[in-house]
């Protein structure tokens, strides 16, 4: 079996246990891409990097579909992306609690909790990731607070 056939094997188990379609996935991106804009914590800082969203909401469709799916469309890096912003533990926490509430109003309750549990994770990596490109390591269970690290909220 060839990487690529494997690949499709497995986004069909997924697909096969959790419902999850390209379809979702768009439909969940962009529903909480509308709430992320009108956020009065987390959407500032989004606007004040991005004028043109249909490039970012297409980014944003292959990057979960990668993540959900395993399809392997998403071809960035997020974490340089996210390591300059101005952003810690309270933004990470307005971003999973969108998106979780997002997903739990869309999604079949199997659909939800994968991306949910998905997200938690990416969440936690991005926060340690923000925190190491100020210099600052997290120990296990420690959130980053710029506050705390001598930075400007």
């Amino acid at each position: 079996m060839t990487g690529a056939e494997r690949r499709e094997q497995i986004t069909a188990e997924i697909v096969a246990r959790t419902g999850i379609t390209e379809a979702m996935i768009a439909q969940l991106v962009h529903a909480f891409y509308a709430k992320v804009r009108k956020d009065p914590m987390i959407g500032p800082v989004f606007e004040a990097r991005i004028s043109n969203w249909e490039p970012h909401l297409a980014q944003m469709c292959a990057f979960w579909s990668s993540v959900a799916l395993m399809t392997g469309r998403y071809h960035g890096t997020p974490m340089v992306k996210h390591m300059p912003l101005p952003i810690d533990a309270a933004h990470f926490d307005r971003w999973l609690e969108l998106f979780e509430a997002t997903a739990h109003e869309l999604c079949p309750p199997v659909a939800a909790e994968h991306f949910t549990e998905r997200a938690r994770r990416i969440a936690s990596s991005l926060e340690m990731g923000v925190a190491s490109g100020q210099g600052v390591m997290l120990a296990v269970g420690e959130r980053y607070r710029r506050s705390e690290a001598g930075a400007v909220q």
